[in-house]
């Protein structure tokens, strides 16, 4: 009992180490895609961090800035001279022209969104594209069989087009009614199929979080998992496309996963989708740490998921973000007069605040 007791903690330590380490990594990279523009527009650059707190290490550069890596492996920073006031310099942040300003702030994201490319390409052309695959039907009298998936179908396309994620099929059979036939391309039994498939309840989804109604309407069967519970026939498969092919997918993908986090931000405004649906940081390092110990492929699925979630975040028009920081740019490049600086900096002080109390309170709302 002591050795998987034992066992079991390393586990649990392991997957939240790489949890972190995925975080720590992708921010890192956010921050240095501020760094590196910043230097190529020849802004004076006051530090780089990895990590918050305490130093660990510190490195001054020739031209007076400070590399460090520090204490808590929980983000990290790229400080700009003069980025909360005017400044003297004529490198400092704020006395670059706005459109510089903005190039910078910029990078961040796609620095992010580029590394999620590159890691969902590597996916596709390591392992193949994840795909639905069927597992079992559920028979109706009322349904024909040839209008009916066979198991073992690997699901590929929805009314002709490609299927990358759960809500590519929901967007294909959304407003469709109970009986009507919905075409669908599969692989089955190793050749690719069109097949038409009849809808067994109405689909009328109001989010994309309805997943089970979702397979309801497919006809798809349950199964019954190790823990005794019953669960949609249906598992995750790879499949493989020529190199090229795979690279152009897996740039399709990442688009997808942006729009569905476009798609959920508008559901939450629209009263659509509820907040326990989503989480905050201590659930994001929980199903991180739950997905990375899994394999290598869970490991940069997650890691993919994370740099294009953050690189959408950052860019929304809140305080303390840099889509914020970007729309007072842009203000201070129409009227050719910025917003004083103290009260930008009021505005992002308290966005930080209640980003804060945001990210707790989803987390409280994710685990009642």
């Amino acid at each position: 009992m002591l050795i998987l007791s034992v066992t079991g903690a390393f586990k649990i330590g392991l997957s939240v180490i790489l949890a972190m380490l995925i975080l720590l990594a992708m921010i890192t990279v956010h921050e240095f895609g501020h760094f590196i523009v910043g230097k190529l527009l020849r802004f004076k650059i006051d530090e780089f961090a990895i990590g918050f707190g305490p130093a660990l290490l510190k490195k001054r550069t020739k031209k007076g800035g400070l590399f460090s890596v520090r204490l808590l492996p929980l983000g990290g920073y790229c400080s700009f001279a003069g980025e909360t006031e005017e400044g003297d310099d004529e490198n400092s942040f704020n006395k670059k022209p706005p459109y510089k300003r903005i190039l910078v702030l910029l990078a961040g994201a796609f620095f992010n969104y580029l590394t999620a490319v590159l890691l969902i390409c590597t996916l596709f052309i390591g392992f193949g594209q994840p795909c639905y695959r069927i597992d079992g039907v559920d028979a109706s009298p009322e349904v024909a069989s040839e209008y009916c998936f066979v198991e073992g179908d690997i699901i590929l396309q929805a009314e002709g087009s490609g299927v990358y994620l759960i809500t590519d099929i929901i967007d294909a059979i959304d407003g469709k009614k109970q009986g009507d036939k919905v075409n669908f391309t599969v692989e089955r039994e190793g050749k690719q199929q069109n097949v038409k498939i009849e809808m067994r309840t109405d689909c009328d989804f109001t989010n994309s979080s309805q997943t089970s109604k979702v397979f309801k309407a497919l006809g798809v069967g349950t199964k019954i998992g190790d823990d005794g519970e019953n669960y949609w026939a249906v598992s995750a498969v790879n499949y493989r496309h020529s190199f090229f092919k795979s690279i152009g997918r897996g740039f399709v993908y990442s688009g997808k996963m942006a729009g569905t986090l476009f798609k959920v931000l508008g559901e939450l405004l629209t009263g659509n989708l509820g907040l326990n649906a989503i989480g905050g940081p201590v659930t994001t390092i929980k199903l991180t740490s739950q997905l990375a110990v899994q394999n290598v492929q869970s490991f940069l699925e997650i890691a993919a998921y994370i740099g294009v979630n953050l690189a959408i975040f950052n860019l929304l028009p809140i305080p303390a973000l840099d889509g914020s920081k970007i729309v007072f740019c842009l203000i201070e490049w129409i009227f050719k007069k910025p917003v004083p600086r103290k009260i930008e900096g009021i505005i992002h002080a308290a966005g930080f605040v209640l980003i804060l109390a945001f990210a707790v309170l989803v987390d409280i709302l994710a685990f009642i």
